[in-house]
């Protein structure tokens, strides 16, 4: 069952009821504690472990919670613990592969409030923000918007303008970020090293509430959003001294199955020159929907080779879960 924390932050960086816009127990009331527990012959185990324990927030009258997707991926229970301690049952209704959003069905009552949605189209570098996990006031922190920028993951995943804050929070997997006015502009997603100065800190990274709006209705609906699959390559790069090399490979994945190696080193994506994660993974999503034949042009050692890998559809790969 749920793991009790006994942190808590310091009294001065937690926002203070009655200076809040907003009725903060309330929204406090919101947030639960997701845990997931994921078969150890899931796809996503190795990497991301087969207990995962993070927040999520209600986002609808029926107690829809909205997380992040990465700690529901593969999962076979569920549990949602309220602000008042009661543990309910979930079943893991929807994952979008591009935005990173996940969404539980709670299969009892929360007795939670929904929290509106605001726009994180229009949020500044600067802005003050509250980020919420689970644990009620001293789980919550107040913070700033300290960059709003593209971000690249190595599990072939970019989103044009992801939120970062600081200070981070320590729990950040499906923390709420809230605006002053208590409306939810985003949900957390990483803990990141920043610089400024020359001096490097940690942030964490948000994925901004507005991509969920065009995609809410299908994930609920068909449990993903209705277009087409992006092809996927299963292949982990990094950068490298201005060079996007290989560094894994999903065993019996697209890539690995193509002939990629581990080593390699991309230089162009169906001809096109790639010298960032952003740019490679673009480039194999132009290529056209999940089945599409991807062609890559790899330096390895001395000599550059071709080679030609059919995409697949990463949720292919995965566990589904069972419905209720």
């Amino acid at each position: 069952m749920p793991r009790e924390t006994q942190w808590a932050f310091p009294a001065a960086l937690q926002p203070t009821p009655g200076e809040v816009g907003f009725d903060l127990d309330a929204t406090l009331r919101s947030i639960v504690m997701v845990h997931a527990e994921i078969p150890e012959r899931a796809f996503t185990a190795s990497i991301l472990g087969t207990e995962r324990i993070g927040s999520g927030i209600v986002i609808g009258g029926d107690g829809l919670v909205l997380t992040i997707g990465y700690l529901i991926t593969e999962a076979t229970t569920i549990w949602l613990t309220t602000h008042d301690g009661r543990v309910v049952p979930g079943h893991a209704l929807a994952y979008d592969q591009t935005s990173g959003f996940g969404l539980v069905l709670p299969l009892g009552r929360l007795d939670a409030p929904a929290v509106e949605r605001g726009a994180s189209a229009s949020l500044g570098v600067g802005d003050e923000v509250i980020v919420m996990g689970h644990g009620g006031l001293k789980h919550s922190l107040n913070a700033r918007i300290i960059a709003i920028r593209e971000f690249a993951g190595y599990w072939e995943y970019v989103l044009d303008e992801a939120l970062f804050t600081a200070p981070p929070h320590p729990e950040w997997g499906g923390t709420a970020l809230l605006g002053t006015d208590g409306r939810l502009l985003g949900i957390g997603s990483l803990l990141t090293q920043e610089r400024s100065s020359g001096e490097a800190f940690d942030a964490n990274m948000f994925v901004p509430i507005h991509l969920l709006e065009p995609i809410l209705a299908d994930m609920v609906r068909i449990g993903r959003p209705a277009q087409p699959p992006r092809p996927w390559l299963g292949l982990y790069a990094t950068e490298l001294q201005d060079r996007l090399v290989i560094g894994g490979l999903t065993q019996d994945g697209p890539a690995h199955r193509a002939g990629v190696r581990l080593g390699d080193v991309v230089l162009e994506v169906a001809g096109a020159p790639v010298s960032s994660l952003a740019q490679l993974f673009r480039g194999i999503w132009r290529v056209g929907p999940a089945g599409s034949d991807v062609d890559l042009t790899l330096e390895r050692g001395e000599n550059t080779v071709s080679v030609r890998v059919p995409s697949a559809d990463r949720n292919d790969f995965l566990l589904k879960p069972r419905r209720h």
